[in-house]
């Protein structure tokens, strides 16, 4: 999101334009995070971990040398492709170590990671693109990858798959109307924050009046809200998971009309910003631990459902941010949108969405399950 600017003016395209790359990453984990959770399914959990980022590495590095803005649009697609499954299966593993009971801080351990990167690397590839080319910082998320896959070899522990467990048992755990509800109310309610988001930096700059310099500070201040929003909402989803859910899209929904409306105030626009981070990371909790009690045969692949209904979300969010934008409404127009679109996700869960999960989660094989702290004493998830 903070490289827009920078890919637009290099490849001489608009940045509604250049927002088609973060589409692409975004419909890469839509249709990956179901295709490859299954078709791992056999696999020993930290084998896939592993398989799956060296293909983030790859995707990230092609991208890096795209020489025009379909290209990028491609490369972005691959990268995007083993994201939902890698954070889904990843979950799973986290929960092996802590057990079910504490599935929601198993989640929020894993997304913390997630958060904690968005808070470092997002300004960084902001801080990257502006001052040596956009290119270097998809050639440092290439580095990273390469440093992740030896940590997982090193640290991560083994987890056999699910006894049972195939392609043929994870496709049938798609048979299921209530994880698909809550697949499309996530879908819709993620769609408000991506609405904003996409085009932060244009907002900070054009409308806020903040200068390019500081707009990594205030990314890292938007990353640090979001992991605050994951420490917090893996405690409140341990309480009630459903609760925490319809709670943070009632409060995200609440931030984007803030935004909306001060929005050209740098005090009051950056705390809105960081306020908005919390909520979208409690809500993309709570909707992963939902999805994964609603697919209790194939909890895997519940998980990385949450991440392909955040990333339509990111997909329609972001489309929806650079339709509103082309069309002359200005760069707070797309908080009003994603207002109205997070409403509509809220509506679902609270109609139709509510529906209890069936039975008790148990993501692996009891058997297979390793020893928590005793076996695996610098493992955090087990410390926590």
């Amino acid at each position: 999101m903070g490289l827009l600017p920078e890919i637009a003016d290099d490849l001489v395209v608009s940045i509604p334009t250049a927002g088609h790359a973060i589409t692409a990453y975004a419909l890469g984990v839509v249709v990956g995070a179901p295709t490859l959770a299954a078709l791992g399914a056999r696999m020993d959990r930290r084998r896939l971990l592993v398989v799956l980022m060296v293909a983030f590495t790859v995707g990230n590095v092609l991208s890096a040398f795209a020489t025009s803005a379909p290209l990028l649009v491609v490369a972005r697609f691959v990268a995007g492709l083993p994201h939902g499954a890698f954070f889904g299966v990843g979950s799973v593993l986290g929960m092996a170590v802590v057990g079910p009971q504490r599935r929601g801080r198993a989640v929020s351990a894993m997304i913390a990671g997630l958060t904690v990167a968005c808070a470092v690397g997002v300004p960084a590839t902001a801080i990257v693109g502006h001052a040596v080319g956009w290119r270097w910082s998809f050639v440092g998320v290439g580095v990273l990858g390469v440093v992740t896959v030896l940590a997982l070899l090193a640290w991560a522990p083994s987890v056999p798959a699910a006894a049972g467990a195939s392609v043929r048992t994870e496709v049938r755990a798609l048979r299921n109307r209530p994880l698909w509800i809550a697949f499309a109310a996530g879908a819709v309610g993620f769609g408000g924050m991506f609405a904003v988001y996409s085009y932060v930096k244009p907002l900070l700059t054009e409308v806020t009046g903040l200068s390019v310099a500081v707009v990594p500070v205030v990314l890292a201040l938007y990353g640090i809200g979001m992991t605050v929003g994951t420490l917090v909402g893996g405690r409140l989803a341990d309480r009630s998971v459903l609760g925490t859910l319809i709670g943070s899209m009632v409060a995200t929904v609440g931030v984007l009309v803030v935004i909306a409306l001060v929005g050209p105030y740098p005090v009051p626009a950056v705390v809105a910003l960081v306020l908005l981070g919390m909520t979208s990371q409690v809500l993309g909790l709570s909707m992963q631990t939902r999805l994964m009690d609603l697919s209790p045969a194939a909890p895997s692949l519940g998980a990385a459902l949450c991440h392909s209904a955040l990333n339509t979300g990111n997909a329609t969010g972001a489309w929806l941010g650079g339709l509103v934008i082309a069309a002359g409404a200005g760069y707070l127009a797309p908080a009003w949108a994603g207002a109205a679109v997070t409403v509509t996700g809220l509506l679902i869960v609270l109609t139709i969405g509510r529906g209890r999960a069936p039975g008790q989660l148990v993501p692996v094989d009891a058997a297979a399950r390793p020893e928590p702290a005793a076996s695996h004493p610098d493992q955090p998830v087990a410390a926590g």
